[in-house]
């Protein structure tokens, strides 16, 4: 890590809020890194973080931080760490692109309960990628109003080695073959993608680890892993 969008992005890949986070001007510091760590190498995220202000923004806190200049040192560190924290979102906004603000204002509706406490509950449990994923294809759905074929992919991004199939002739029906063994973790995302993806007129089957067997098809017709349909 050299930079503090570095940090910031690990920190939350790490748990960590951002405004657990103290940034402070360091007094001993490497003239070629804007963070200022004892371990170079460091991987791990510390709460209370030295800066380098000069790596990148001499020309903002010279005056603030002359040497020569004693008084308010408390008021001066307090705003020392605010403007870090306003400088570092700058640098993550950067990066982003038109259609990565719009996952982010999805995003902040999924984490507000704007479709339900239900939803909202299953989402801020899901890891920051799966959340990245869930409301790309939440905007996708919007977007191209084809909400089956939107629940097909984030299925199979979530899920990988997953297959879907259509029961139409009869009656609406999905039947999911999910490649994993059911867990609690597994039927908090398959809730969550099917009460916003799911078209109301389907019905929906489930199957983990154990495909139904389909005649033609050897690798679903394996003695002992035939689920019931």
């Amino acid at each position: 890590m050299n930079y503090i969008w570095d940090l910031l992005i690990r920190a939350e890949r790490s748990g960590i809020s951002k405004r657990e986070i103290q940034f402070s001007a360091a007094a001993v510091y490497s003239p070629y890194m804007e963070l200022s760590m004892e371990d170079m190498n460091a991987s791990l995220v510390e709460k209370t973080v030295e800066i380098n202000p000069f790596y990148r923004f001499d020309e903002m806190f010279r005056g603030m931080l002359d040497i020569n200049y004693t008084e308010d040192a408390e008021f001066r560190a307090a705003l020392f760490d605010i403007l870090i924290h306003f400088l570092a979102d700058i640098d993550l906004m950067q990066g982003m692109n038109k259609r990565e603000f719009q996952i982010r204002f999805v995003k902040r509706d999924l984490e507000a309960g704007i479709f339900g406490d239900k939803v909202r509950r299953n989402f801020v449990q899901c890891s920051r990628d799966e959340q990245d994923t869930i409301a790309a294809g939440v905007l996708q759905m919007y977007e191209t109003g084809d909400a089956l074929f939107t629940l097909k992919r984030t299925v199979r991004s979530l899920f990988p080695g997953s297959t879907i199939y259509a029961n139409c002739e009869e009656k609406n029906e999905l039947l999911l073959y999910i490649d994993k063994e059911e867990s609690e973790s597994g039927w908090i995302r398959m809730n969550l993608l099917l009460d916003l993806l799911l078209p109301v007129r389907f019905q929906t089957e489930l199957y983990w680890n154990r495909h139904f067997g389909i005649l033609g098809v050897e690798e679903t017709m394996r003695l002992d892993r035939i689920a019931m349909y």
